[in-house]
């Protein structure tokens, strides 16, 4: 089974459980993305890698139009469900290191905790830099790794033992460097540490049987993600 096979069969697999637990987030992760974002509110905006539309809805009340776009079609099912009070959203079937997208097409990008979960994210961001237009704005939020780079390989190893779609946590410099590539410039940066429940983190991936228990046995001990929100410019 290819990489993106196994992706859409481990999502697809997930899907009503990663739609409840973005219900349960969503009335958070709204005034967060309203707090951290300069629009205007005549934005057209994209949100790549929509999975159940987390980002997207959050976007929606900020900004004229949002466009999700995932790989995984049983997510789209689980987002467009959601969208019949949103009549500013829209979703369509895409790649985020493909995009269906001309160039500059968006005045506003953003990937939630997506990336992680792509082989190759220099690609992405590529994708994510060419359809933002000059002057417009790109948001990443991810998982960031350790700069420890034993911590950060022995993060990675849970990581896959729990979800095997998990690709590499990137580390703040990684991803610093990533924009500097694609001529984004840093506007801002915040970081969190948001603490994880072993037993519903498992059960969000699907994590069962022998697989649970190797994950389990690799768990970090009192497990908590850092999560890095950056905000960027498209000169």
């Amino acid at each position: 089974m290819s990489s993106h096979d196994a992706t859409q069969a481990r999502f697809a697999a997930t899907a009503e459980r990663i739609a409840a637990r973005q219900d349960e987030r969503a009335a958070a992760l709204a005034p967060r993305v309203r707090a951290f974002l300069p629009v205007e509110g005549d934005e057209r905006a994209l949100d790549a890698g929509t999975g159940t539309g987390a980002l997207a809805f959050a976007l929606a009340p900020l900004v004229r139009e949002v466009v999700g776009v995932d790989v995984v079609p049983e997510l789209l099912e689980q987002a467009r469900a959601r969208a019949g009070s949103v009549p500013n959203v829209t979703f369509l079937e895409g790649d985020i290191t493909r995009l269906p997208f001309e160039r500059a097409a968006f005045d506003l990008v953003g990937t939630l905790r997506t990336l992680h979960h792509v082989g190759r994210p220099e690609l992405a961001i590529a994708e994510l830099a060419r359809v933002t237009r000059p002057g417009g704005a790109v948001l990443v939020v991810d998982q960031i790794a350790p700069n420890d780079p034993l911590a950060a390989f022995e993060l990675d190893r849970f990581e896959r033992a729990r979800d095997p779609t998990h690709t590499r946590t990137l580390p703040d410099v990684d991803f610093t460097q990533l924009f500097e590539a694609n001529g984004l410039v840093l506007r801002r940066a915040e970081f969190e540490r948001e603490s994880r429940e072993l037993d519903p983190y498992l059960d969000l991936a699907g994590c069962e049987g022998e697989a649970r228990e190797r994950a389990r046995a690799l768990a970090p001990r009192d497990y908590a993600a850092d999560v890095a929100w950056y905000l960027l410019r498209r000169p």
